[in-house]
């Protein structure tokens, strides 16, 4: 596969494509939180990655890691990018009132919060611990293929993954606490949050070392 690649085998490069699309797009949403911004992720991965072909070692296992290190940057790119426009339409006036659409989207809700829960857990780690966090814990790759993917060393993916883990714990004991007086979260939001940040924590206390 890799030389097929290098050599611009396009039949190779749509295999590329059908295998590891999903995988491209998990981590994407796991890394933005956002759906839309994930498919552009998705799409100037595998553009960068059809012009990057050569940099493509002969050598070499999956090439998972090489596509997803390619993500990972175009996510943080996105990330910054998201940041900008969100700036600037903060300094623009409000737009005028437009008709309501709430039924429309009401079906996009549950999945957008739920992401959204996960999402904002994460964001509470620094960045470069959260990549290694999304693809180790996400997409299951082992600490020299993160290592691979980000161009990293293995000792520094491991101090990451265990950074991200420690945070993410503390993230859960500091909210189980916080609730501890109430019998409840007082509503859906507040439990969704709550969940998401335990069940990353429970991954990652499962999570072999």
């Amino acid at each position: 596969m890799r030389r097929r690649l290098r050599a611009g085998d396009r039949d190779a490069f749509g295999d590329l494509y059908e295998t590891h699309v999903d995988a491209v797009h998990r981590h994407a949403l796991r890394l933005t939180g956002n759906w839309s911004t994930a498919e552009e992720v998705v799409s100037e991965t595998f553009f960068a990655a059809w012009r990057q072909r050569g940099r493509l070692e002969e050598e070499g296992g999956p090439v998972k890691p090489w596509l997803l290190g390619i993500a990972t940057h175009k996510a943080h790119n996105a990330n910054r990018g998201l940041r900008r426009r969100l700036a600037f339409l903060a300094r623009r006036p409000a737009d005028c009132p437009v008709d309501d659409i709430a039924d429309a989207a009401a079906a996009r809700v549950d999945g957008a919060r739920s992401l959204a829960a996960v999402h904002a857990a994460l964001t509470r780690l620094p960045r470069r611990d959260r990549e290694v966090l999304a693809l180790c814990v996400g997409e299951g790759l082992d600490h020299r293929q993160v290592a691979e993917a980000l161009g990293v060393p293995v000792g520094t993916v491991r101090s990451r993954l265990s950074r991200a883990r420690a945070r993410l714990r503390a993230l859960s004991e500091e909210a189980a606490a916080e609730r501890a007086p109430a019998r409840r979260p007082h509503g859906r939001a507040e439990e969704r949050d709550d969940m998401a940040t335990r069940v990353v924590a429970l991954r990652l206390a499962e999570e072999p070392r």
